[in-house]
């Protein structure tokens, strides 16, 4: 476990006009973001002009989630209104719009040749990537699906309607729900590896750590932030995760004890004054925060053993 961490506030890189809500690793050491402008900026963090981005696609309405896969340069966003966007992002004027969902696309997962989608009316949907725009739906709620994961079994989709759902990867059908897995909304998922636990934080404030089988136990629970827990993210060694959350606080934590060592807020270390809406982990060190105050801040992390 480590002895001790220390934040240090790197940037706030200024430019979105709205909520920024989506971060995803753009490749070559460089990030994109996504928000309430409807545009998606590509920003190259050790540039000279590190707060300059450069804007790769405007979508025309807030955009929720966003996918981007470096080694395809498979670019996907949903936005507000149900549509799911394939970008070129070489050519902004190049988007193929599909109006497949309602109530917005909360979450975009890819594994293998599809690529999977979250609706605001329950939908789960799977994209043929190579045949774009031949999808297959399952209805799995009557209220909004709002996070994803994925393990080597299974797909964990978090529900509006306090459940989360266990679908395999293979048969592609539901193999188990848990139901009541927090008080309201399962608004965030995140998978550990290392130990085959699933992470999912909800609009209760609750941190919720499950063991995986044949159906999800219960391992521990976490009164973890004040409000909504927005987003979980492991380091790329799987030694730490953050949250971070609507009560404008990202919280850094041991992911083998799940203890919590350390807060940061605005006032005494530079942090956002409004909801953390989405988390990137550029580096083992360095981390990235996105939030309605319309900005993204990037931090390097110092881990003392």
């Amino acid at each position: 476990m480590p002895k001790s961490i220390t934040i240090k506030h790197l940037h706030t890189l200024t430019g979105h006009n709205g909520s920024v809500y989506q971060l995803q690793d753009g490749g070559d050491g460089t990030f994109l973001s996504a928000g309430g402008d409807g545009w998606i900026v590509r920003w190259d963090p050790n540039s000279e002009d590190v707060g300059t981005g450069k804007l790769i696609a405007k979508t025309g309405t807030q955009i929720f989630s966003l996918y981007f896969d470096p080694s395809s340069t498979l670019l996907v966003a949903g936005d507000m209104l149900g549509e799911v966007h394939f970008v070129n992002p070489n050519d902004p004027d190049d988007i193929r719009r599909f109006q497949h969902h309602k109530k917005g696309v909360f979450g975009i997962q890819k594994f293998g040749n599809h690529l999977y989608t979250l609706g605001g009316s329950g939908l789960f949907s799977k994209w043929n990537l190579a045949k774009v725009g031949e999808v297959e739906s399952m209805q799995l709620s009557d209220q909004s699906l709002r996070s994803i994961a994925v393990s080597d079994t299974s797909i964990y989709v978090g529900s509006s309607d306090k459940s989360i759902y266990m679908i395999d990867k293979v048969s592609e059908s539901v193999h188990s729900v848990t139901n009541h897995a927090h008080e309201n909304s399962v608004f965030s998922l995140a998978f550990d590896p290392n130990v085959h636990h699933l992470l999912s934080g909800g609009r209760d404030a609750m941190l919720n750590i499950w063991t995986e089988g044949n159906e999800l136990k219960i391992y521990k629970g976490v009164t973890a932030h004040l409000f909504t827990i927005n987003t979980i993210k492991f380091n790329p060694s799987g030694t730490l995760f953050a949250t971070g959350s609507r009560d404008k606080t990202i919280k850094i934590w041991d992911a083998k004890t799940y203890k919590l060592l350390k807060v940061i807020e605005a006032i005494r270390d530079l942090g956002h004054v409004n909801s953390v809406n989405h988390l990137l982990w550029l580096s083992e060190t360095i981390l990235l925060s996105c939030s309605d105050d319309r900005t993204i801040k990037m931090w390097q992390i110092n881990i003392k053993q």
